[in-house]
C-alpha cells in the first residue's frame, strides 16, 4: 500500500484528508502539534494508521517524523502539507509575534517538509507533495493580510517545484480552498452568498489532485472562474466586487469571544487600540 503523511491531520481538513486517503487505498500517517490526538485519530481510521507529535516549525521533528513513518510503513508516496494557522485582524493590531509565527507554520513548515520528503522521493523517482494554500493567496482580503502572504507563498513555491521535480520523477499540487468550516474560521460571518465548505469537500479536492496530478486544484472547483475575474478586473471593480461578497469586512467583523479559544491555541497576539498588548494566553 502507498503510505501518506497529512500534517495537521488531527482536526478539521486534516482529519478528513486523511479519512479520504484511507479510501484511496493509502496508509496513513498523521502528525500533529497534539500528538495524542492525532495518534487515536490515526488509530480510530485504522488499526495500522500511524500518529503522533509533529512540530512543522522544527525541521528535526519533521525529519523524525519521516523517519519513524518509514520504519513503521514504508517509504513515503505523498505528502500533504496541511498545518496551518489563521491569525486575522487589523494588522497594526497583530503582535510581531504572530507574525512570525505564521510565516514558520504556514510555510516554513512547508519547506521542511518538503526537505524531509524530497531526497526519498527523488531517489526513487516517484512522488507526490500537496500542499494547502488557500483562496486568500490569490485575493488577500483585509485582515489577514499576513495569512495571505504565507498562502501566496505556498502557491508560488509549489509552482516553481513541480516545474524543478517534473523530470524526476516528484509530482507537486496545490489544492485552494475558500471559507471552509474549521476552527480556523470560527467566529467569521463568511462570504455574502457563497456557503462554507465541509472539511470533507476539500478532502476531495486533495483526491482529485494526486488521482489526476493537478497543478493547481480550487474547493470548489468553480472558484477558478472567480480568480480569473479577480485577476483581469481593474483595482477600483475588485473592490466593489470584493465589498459585494463582504470580502472586506470578513476577516475584520470578528467576534472574537467566539474565537478565543482558537487564538488560545495558537497563541494569537494583539495589540489593543491604547497600545496595550494582549493575548488570549494570559
Amino acid at each position: 500500500m502507498p503510505v501518506a503523511i497529512v500534517t495537521g491531520g488531527a482536526r478539521g481538513i486534516g482529519r478528513a484528508t486523511a479519512a479520504a486517503l484511507l479510501r484511496e487505498g493509502y496508509s496513513i500517517a498523521i502528525g500533529d502539534l497534539d500528538g495524542d490526538l492525532a495518534e487515536n485519530v490515526a488509530i480510530g481510521l485504522t488499526a495500522s494508521g500511524v500518529g503522533g507529535h509533529l512540530d512543522v516549525t522544527d525541521p528535526e521533528s519533521f525529519a523524525g517524523f519521516v523517519k519513524e513513518v518509514e520504519a513503521r510503513l514504508g517509504a513515503v508516496d505523498l505528502l500533504v502539507n496541511n498545518a496551518g494557522i489563521m491569525p486575522i485582524g487589523q494588522f497594526l493590531d497583530l503582535d510581531a509575534d504572530t507574525d512570525r509565527r505564521t510565516v514558520d507554520v504556514n510555510l516554513v513548515g512547508v519547506l521542511n517538509g518538503v526537505r524531509a520528503v524530497l531526497p526519498g522521493m527523488t531517489e526513487r523517482g516517484s512522488g507526490h507533495i500537496v500542499n494547502i494554500s488557500s483562496i486568500a493567496g490569490k485575493c488577500p482580503p483585509p485582515g489577514g493580510a499576513v495569512y495571505a502572504a504565507t498562502k501566496a507563498g505556498v502557491l508560488a513555491l509549489g509552482e516553481s517545484l513541480r516545474q524543478e521535480l517534473a523530470s524526476q520523477g516528484v509530482r507537486v499540487s496545490t489544492v485552494l480552498p475558500s471559507f471552509t468550516n474549521t476552527d480556523l474560521v470560527t467566529g467569521t460571518k463568511g462570504l455574502r452568498g457563497i456557503r462554507n465548505l465541509e472539511p470533507e469537500d476539500v478532502a476531495r479536492s486533495v483526491v482529485t489532485a494526486v488521482r489526476r496530478n493537478h497543478a493547481i486544484a480550487y474547493a470548489p472547483a468553480s472558484l477558478r472562474h472567480n480568480v480569473r475575474l479577480y485577476d483581469n478586473l481593474p483595482g477600483f471593480a475588485n473592490d466593489l466586487l470584493t465589498r459585494a461578497f463582504r470580502g472586506d469586512r470578513a476577516f475584520l467583523d470578528v467576534d472574537r469571544d467566539a474565537r478565543r479559544t482558537y487564538d488560545e491555541r495558537i497563541g494569537q497576539v494583539t495589540r489593543s487600540r491604547s497600545g496595550r498588548r494582549t493575548s488570549a494566553r494570559t
